[in-house]
């Protein structure tokens, strides 16, 4: 429940057996969020989960076939969602976590899924692969193909970090064209 609905069960009287529900961030949590503030980047960590295992683009069928099985129906009302089709195919897709585009000649027309450009900046897969690997109980190890392009992508993405902040050594090199001046009145 806290990972896909963003939400933990905690007992409140024990004695009367009573429980409630409490919100629960996932750490490090900048994801979605409803007007209400109880969290959808649980939600999103699984659709990506499903991308991220159907090769990086998942057919909108298996989806919401996935789906129905944690209780999510499309064009039934979730209690914690809403309608599910329109947050994901409106909301997600707007704000750029999700892309949905048919798949070139088909007839009738069918979609796809994949990671939109928000999703691919602020979430990395291996994040994705941990909550996957928690929903099956295992570890990420367990899914060798997918951590092996887990890794690449950390790499890749550390990569990108160390050349945004370092120079080249030409830069590192180079003369600098700064002008020194000092002064007895600091």
């Amino acid at each position: 429940m806290e990972l896909v609905f963003g939400l933990e069960m905690m007992e409140v009287y024990h004695s009367r057996n009573i429980y409630a529900l409490i919100k629960k961030l996932l750490r490090g949590d900048k994801g979605p969020s409803d007007e209400g503030g109880l969290p959808k980047s649980g939600f999103l960590m699984v659709l990506l989960g499903i991308i991220f295992m159907k090769g990086n683009h998942a057919p909108g069928e298996e989806v919401w076939e996935f789906l129905s099985v944690l209780g999510v129906y499309t064009g039934r009302k979730h209690w914690i969602f809403g309608e599910p089709r329109k947050l994901i195919t409106k909301d997600l897709v707007q704000k750029g976590y999700l892309n949905y585009r048919q798949v070139p000649n088909s007839d009738p027309p069918h979609y796809d899924f994949l990671w939109g450009p928000r999703a691919c900046v602020e979430i990395n897969k291996m994040k994705v692969l941990e909550v996957l690997a928690k929903i099956h109980d295992t570890v990420p190890t367990s899914f060798p193909v997918l951590h092996a392009e887990a890794l690449r992508d950390q790499a890749e993405r550390a990569g990108l970090r160390g050349r945004a902040r370092a120079p080249t050594m030409a830069e590192a090199s180079a003369p600098s064209r700064a002008k020194s001046y000092s002064s007895s009145h600091i």
